[in-house]
């Protein structure tokens, strides 16, 4: 289940904090920067000699978001089509190549979410303050000029170095909101145009969305609650922004010789299989003539048996790596199986360590120039290090979400909600996860004597609820 985990103000209980705290301890997360770190952080940046402040940018994240790594502005070309231009911040004019600074991020990989906290892998003077496309800052970025046809195609590619300044920072319900009541200014209003004509196009080439509802972490009262959140569609048309500039990346590496690819590999048969058993148990109907990518777009997550379904489509999506090569010699896999096509990491270099890299390599590619040497220095230890750190956010994001269930549920074990199967393990049928209606919570369900009904609603007994161990777990009623 993708979750989306958001960074909570206030004073957790006591419990919880110590909970928290441990599992940071568990895992090693790092704490404060060194001192060297932070002087270089505070260290004036390069700046680049074009000047785009006249282009009038927006970004769209959540409401409480500081690290801002993209902005855009949308146009009409005269004649037909459409000109995207996107602003990623550029967080190589702050780093010093071999300093404290670039060995504290490639220790850290990703920035961390916590719920009482956030692990940047940037200063915050850098994260939050220097290198962020903030509205009204004048800041480096890597500015990206994408031409689309009328359908949405790309017709040519541009990534150079600027001075950029934002105009606007929006969240997605403001968007939305703007957008519905027809009140947008065109650059925004054409977010919708262009991110459905990209989503036409993904329809076309097979790529995936998975539109499953998403857990929150919420701060209310002081305290925390857990919420289901259903994705906007401007949620889906700014992704298809990132997917498009992430897209155009990764040819302009194929094409120069030289890259880091996210790549994934297509789903074995097995895996599939097991997913057309998962779907007739959940009575959902999927003829043989009817592709996975299809399947999905007809399913309403909304239906309790549809989003357990959704759920466990995200298990095709394991094994997504990065896949570095040069020197023209190209890999055996440079497709991305969920997007249908070469796809590279470039749009968030705040918060990924690998993001830095390939904007450096698709500048290079533009100028018809070898990377940098300190890009190509450090290209074949990436996979391995962006693999460790990935996998460390993927802990550090459930484990959260265990603490944060358990101590939600302390006081309430022996108590009958109602739920929702959504899993079922397929060689002990009596063990699997359930999907509370309220609280927005998924946990172990074990126990009775028989199988468990998969996508059927339930009511189920909580029997355990610890936020030392992280654990919550419920038996049939």
């Amino acid at each position: 289940m993708p979750r989306r985990h958001l960074r909570v103000a206030g004073a957790p209980e006591a419990p919880l904090r110590a909970a928290l705290r441990a599992l940071r301890t568990e895992l090693g997360v790092p704490e404060s920067f060194p001192p060297e770190v932070l002087e270089e952080a505070a260290r004036a940046p390069r700046l680049p000699s074009y000047d785009a402040t006249d282009i009038p940018l927006f970004t769209i994240d959540p409401p409480a978001s500081t690290d801002l790594d993209q902005a855009m502005h949308l146009a009409r070309r005269t004649g037909g089509g459409y000109r995207v231009r996107y602003a990623i911040a550029d967080v190589a004019a702050f780093v010093v190549p071999g300093g404290a600074l670039d060995a504290e991020t490639h220790r850290r990989v990703t920035t961390l979410y916590f719920p009482d906290e956030r692990v940047p892998l940037h200063p915050e003077v850098l994260s939050e303050g220097a290198a962020s496309l903030l509205p009204d800052q004048t800041c480096p970025a890597t500015l990206w000029t994408i031409d689309l046809d009328a359908e949405g195609r790309t017709e040519a590619t541009d990534v150079r170095r600027a001075l950029v300044r934002s105009r606007a920072k929006l969240d997605y319900a403001h968007a939305q909101r703007q957008i519905d009541a027809g009140t947008a200014e065109e650059s925004l209003a054409l977010l919708k145009d262009i991110g459905q004509a990209r989503e036409r196009l993904e329809i076309e080439r097979g790529g995936i969305s998975l539109n499953v509802p998403e857990q929150e972490i919420v701060e209310k009262d002081g305290t925390y609650e857990l919420a289901y959140r259903a994705p906007l569609p401007a949620d889906g048309w700014n992704a298809q922004i990132s997917l498009l500039t992430g897209m155009a990346a990764a040819e302009l590496m194929l094409a120069h010789g030289t890259g880091v690819l996210r790549t994934l590999p297509a789903a074995p048969d097995g895996a599939v299989g097991r997913l057309r058993r998962t779907a007739k148990a959940l009575r959902i109907d999927w003829p043989h003539h009817v592709s996975y990518a299809e399947l999905i777009r007809s399913l309403d997550p909304h239906q309790p048996h549809h989003a357990a379904f959704l759920q466990e489509c995200t298990t095709l999506l394991r094994g997504a790596g990065y896949t570095v090569f040069r020197d023209g010699v190209l890999p055996a896999v440079t497709s991305h199986a969920a997007v249908a096509a070469p796809y590279a990491h470039c749009t968030a270099p705040l918060r990924r360590l690998v993001d830095r890299y390939s904007s450096e390599i698709c500048l290079a590619a533009v100028a018809d120039e070898p990377p940098p040497d300190w890009v190509l220095a450090a290209l074949d230890e990436l996979p391995q290090q962006m693999a460790d750190g990935s996998r460390r956010a993927g802990t550090v994001e459930r484990e959260c979400v265990d603490i944060v269930e358990a101590a939600l549920l302390k006081d309430r074990v022996g108590e009958v909600f109602e739920g929702c199967v959504v899993d079922v393990q397929e060689h002990q049928p009596t063990v699997g996860t359930v999907q509370l209606e309220s609280p927005a919570v998924f946990a172990r369900i074990e126990g009775g004597a028989e199988a468990l009904p998969l996508g059927e609603r339930l009511r189920v007994r909580l029997t355990k609820a610890d936020p030392g161990t992280a654990k919550v777990q419920f038996a049939p009623a």
